[in-house]
């Protein structure tokens, strides 16, 4: 499987807009640390993604929880940021929020604007998303689950995963294995979608 680090996009990057884009609307990637974030931005993202990673240390030790993470050597420490030109005259931005609680601050400011949100959650720790997905809700962020697809991630009936995340019978649960560029297509345009049917956006040809 491809990943979304390493695939080359077709043909040359498209660093401008074209000139017949008009509008633009904010996407909320967001979840708890070392969820995805930053995977799924960078699956998604037609350019290069602007990235705040910085590397973990000895501080960290303690604070942020590595348990079942012991390949994560670094974290976002402000915002991933991505760019998709939905069609000729709407463009989408991508704003991944870090998955600390000390970076509330911060991701309150990055969710002002926020048409809707994509909440990844890692299924072998259901608890962690509560926090994020309550933010939303209080915030009335529309918002979509996407279980991110982990190698040894259980799998569970929706009733059952809804029930356990507490969620209303509108939001949507998708999966997806972020590192797959393809399946992340999929699932943005799933929720973009929804957010159609929802008459939350409106997508002019």
């Amino acid at each position: 499987m491809a990943s979304a680090n390493s695939a080359e996009p077709s043909g040359p990057e498209p660093d401008y807009l074209p000139s017949s884009v008009r509008g633009a609307v904010k996407i909320l990637i967001t979840g708890p640390f070392g969820v995805g974030k930053t995977t799924l931005v960078g699956s998604l993202s037609e350019i290069t993604p602007l990235r705040t990673e910085e590397t973990m240390t000895a501080a960290g030790v303690g604070v942020d929880d590595l348990t079942g993470r012991a390949g994560k050597r670094t974290t976002t420490v402000a915002l991933d940021f991505g760019r998709i030109t939905l069609n000729s005259r709407l463009a989408l931005y991508l704003f991944g929020t870090p998955g600390q609680e000390r970076f509330q601050p911060l991701w309150d400011d990055l969710s002002r604007g926020a048409l809707g949100a994509v909440a990844l959650v890692d299924v072998r720790r259901v608890g962690e998303s509560f926090d994020i997905l309550g933010r939303l809700e209080e915030q009335r962020i529309p918002f979509a689950v996407a279980v991110n697809t982990f190698p040894d991630s259980p799998s569970y009936p929706e009733d059952e995963l809804r029930a356990a995340l507490d969620l209303l019978p509108d939001v949507p649960i998708l999966h997806c294995d972020v590192r797959d560029r393809t399946a992340a297509y999929d699932l943005l345009i799933d929720f973009v979608g929804h957010l159609h049917s929802t008459a939350v956006l409106e997508l002019q040809p």
